[in-house]
């Protein structure tokens, strides 16, 4: 599923004629929502979704741009409701990874997704918002870690902020009833049939070669964006030595919220965990 050595990505770039606004940072941002289909470096198309959120016209105020987690997209109600929660603190991207909802490709599990991260992002800038996001969720937060650590360089691509809720820590993880039941999913044929036809994702057949940059790996990187690792002291996915992995490879620059009672990724966020996400990016994106 990837080229070149772990963890290298290409640079992901907009063609000409998906919708990229001309704004610059500094502008006022355009105040109407948009949907368009981006192109990512690997040439695959990604349904993207912008919100302006509240009509203040100040390009001060941040995008957040929402990473969903496995089998998710951006019309899925959970989702909306994560974009509607942050539209209260600013503008909001969605979008659909590949091989999820209307986007084009098949899913890579967290791999390749970086790059429709990438072209997300760089998108949300054209609007001209001088501050930059990312929230993801479980895959999605692995995927946030992983693209805050490659594109800290990229002027385009950055990231201001990072906030991962329900991230694993490392792949290939097995230790819980429901990651044994993904994996079946995702490397059997039959697993895949039921993720294409019941779950309305394609997921790519061919295993990581080479295997990418954990996220465990990927988090020293970030310094010094501000990141804030979140998750569920219930979650039945991964448990809490995953997000304290997390926390020590981040040092001093990474934040941790164990959250009391909370279980798994979106479903199990609430309004008021929202809230205070979207006020502790606000604060701290610069």
């Amino acid at each position: 599923m990837s080229d070149g050595r772990a963890g290298h990505v290409a640079r992901s770039t907009i063609r000409p004629n998906t919708g990229t606004p001309r704004g610059t940072a500094g502008r006022t941002p355009r105040r109407t929502p948009a949907r368009t289909f981006l192109r990512t470096s690997d040439g695959v198309r990604i349904d993207a979704v912008y919100d302006p959120g509240p009509a203040r016209g100040d390009a001060a105020d941040p995008v957040f741009v929402v990473a969903h987690g496995f089998t998710g997209d951006a019309d899925r109600p959970h989702v909306r409701r994560i974009a509607e929660a942050f539209a209260r603190h600013g503008a909001v991207v969605t979008f659909s990874f590949r091989g999820h909802g209307a986007s084009g490709g098949r899913s890579t599990v967290g791999d390749r997704e970086v790059l429709d991260l990438a072209a997300a992002v760089a998108w949300a800038r054209g609007f001209g918002h001088a501050r930059v996001v990312t929230v993801g969720f479980s895959m999605g937060g692995s995927v946030v870690l992983r693209h805050a650590a490659l594109y800290g360089d990229d002027s385009a691509a950055r990231v201001d902020a990072v906030v991962s809720v329900s991230a694993p820590a490392r792949w290939y993880y097995r230790g819980t009833a429901p990651m044994r039941r993904l994996h079946w999913l995702v490397m059997r044929p039959a697993g895949r049939l039921v993720g294409r036809y019941g779950l309305r994702t394609r997921i790519h057949h061919r295993d990581w070669d080479p295997v990418p940059l954990s996220p465990v790996e990927a988090v020293p990187r970030i310094a010094p964006t501000p990141l804030l690792l979140v998750h569920g002291d219930r979650d039945g996915y991964f448990p809490l030595d995953h997000p304290r992995m997390l926390a020590e490879a981040a040092g001093d620059h990474g934040e941790l919220w164990v959250e009391p009672g909370m279980g798994h990724a979106e479903h199990a966020s609430g309004g008021e965990l929202l809230r205070r996400i979207g006020d502790w990016a606000v604060a701290r994106a610069g």
